[in-house]
């Protein structure tokens, strides 16, 4: 295989991607130093609680990130150093090779950014430098704790993705640890929805038993919802979160009905696509006031189509990096569930996050049909997403709530990552942000008041996520 070699000098400077001396002083001045609130990701609590350092730079950065396995996949890398049983070095060596041929992909400056903020090296991985760079990494990855690396950047806040029969264990030792980082739970509800797998019957039984209550009914199903979201809320949960491939859809059901389907399910009778529907819809509706009741955020993630590639599936299991963008219809479910929620006054706060492109217009829009004088910005199109999450993908996200929505009142950045050393993606944002603001300036669209402006920046890079939020 060629390799390229860059022969260049470091190129993250203190005013990268700030590309005028007014978003430098926006940067700078505004939103450089400002603390991190990190409300969706997919860190390990049980790392954390741990507070044992991750000793190897490939099992803090390679291990579960699937943006670095699809490049080295790109890059013809085999499967052995991406998800195989390469040594750790080994599968560091050829993401280091990769790094050259990512060159103008996000992955080029996420690697040198996380590199400089977390190591101090400034020199370019590549296979000339791979060797000397995993033992400086490593030397430092040695004494580092998951809390330490997450102090370091600054994040005063985690909310971790969580099954609702998760015990929390994590979360309490954490608690108790009082780390500069507060760790939340988020209550993750995919599995209520798979009703139609062969595996719901496993995880009604790990449900019930979470809950203390024999699921033998839909009216005992719900019980146990309502016990799970009480457990969390005392654990301090205050958001909920939903994730699930394919269509999302909302059909009209009757409750008689929906037991019924539940009942047919339990005698393992199969369901048809109507009554799969039927059910997903009662458990959004059931969902979405319970969540209100508890001034919850919920979260929705809509549109991957996911394990695209069977092989590697087989191979390795879901999550082998081989989902993708989907193009299903969204808008008509979202206007039907939104609006029987605030029908009736029980509408929480909601951020929707849309991975197809083409329907940030559709997504903002029908998000901002029902806000109201409950919180200003009550209803957020989430920050850009998965594949969206770059360079282009924010500005794009960005310059859409601008015409479409209050870019003011935007709740921000998160990382939605599962690495420790992640953090950075919030100063990407913050940069971005600042040179879309200063260019703004320059063409007179805006007026040129830093401290205005300064003060619009600091909101939504952090204090809109805390008032939103309001975690304790």
């Amino acid at each position: 295989m060629s390799s390229l070699e860059i022969k260049s000098k470091a190129f993250i400077t203190d005013n990268f991607l700030l590309e005028s001396k007014i978003a430098e002083e926006l940067y700078h001045s505004f939103a450089e130093d400002l603390p991190i609130i990190d409300y969706h990701n997919h860190l390990s609590p049980q790392l954390i609680a741990e507070n044992k350092p991750i000793a190897n730079i490939t099992e803090a950065w390679l291990n579960e990130d699937h943006y670095k396995w699809r490049g080295m996949r790109a890059n013809g890398i085999d499967e052995h150093y991406i998800t195989g049983d390469a040594s750790l070095e080994d599968k560091f060596l050829k993401w280091a090779e990769t790094v050259p041929f990512t060159l103008r992909n996000p992955l080029f400056h996420w690697t040198q950014l996380e590199l400089k903020r977390y190591f101090d090296i400034d020199s370019i991985l590549q296979t000339s430098s791979a060797a000397s760079i995993y033992k400086e990494a490593n030397s430092i990855l040695k004494d580092k704790t998951p809390a330490q690396l997450l102090e370091q950047m600054k994040v005063e806040v985690v909310c971790t993705t969580d099954d609702p029969s998760d015990s929390l264990e994590y979360h309490q030792q954490i608690r108790v640890l009082n780390f500069y980082t507060k760790v939340f739970p988020t209550f993750r509800s995919d599995n209520l929805f798979f009703i139609q797998q062969d595996d719901f019957f496993n995880y009604m039984e790990k449900l019930g038993k979470s809950a203390d209550i024999e699921i033998n009914s839909f009216e005992s199903l719900l019980r146990a919802i309502d016990e799970r979201i009480h457990f969390f809320h005392l654990n301090g949960c205050r958001l909920s979160d939903f994730g699930v491939s394919g269509a999302f859809t909302i059909v009209d059901f009757s409750n008689e009905e929906v037991a019924l389907i539940f009942k047919k399910k339990l005698n393992n009778e199969a369901l048809s696509d109507v009554e799969i529907d039927k059910y997903k819809s009662s458990i959004f509706i059931y969902l979405g006031k319970k969540y209100h009741e508890k001034n919850w955020v919920q979260q929705f993630h809509l549109g991957p189509i996911r394990n695209n590639n069977k092989r590697l599936q087989q191979l390795f299991g879901a999550d082998a990096g081989c989902d993708s963008i989907g193009d299903y219809a969204m808008a008509e479910s979202m206007s039907k569930l939104f609006s029987e929620l605030d029908a009736t006054n029980q509408l929480a706060k909601t951020i929707a996050y849309n991975l197809n492109p083409s329907q940030n217009e559709v997504f903002v829009t029908m998000l901002g049909n029902f806000n109201n004088s409950d919180i200003a910005g009550k209803m957020q199109w989430g920050s850009a997403w998965w594949f969206l999450d770059q360079k282009d993908g924010m500005e794009k996200q960005l310059n859409t709530l601008s015409n479409l929505g209050l870019l003011s009142r935007f709740v921000g950045m998160l990382t939605d990552s599962r690495s420790f050393l992640s953090f950075p993606r919030h100063e990407y944002f913050r940069r971005i942000l600042c040179n879309l603001i200063a260019e703004d300036v320059k063409k007179g669209l805006v007026p040129d008041d830093i401290d205005f402006l300064g003060k619009m920046i600091q909101n939504i890079c952090y204090y809109n996520a805390k008032n939103y939020f309001k975690f304790n």
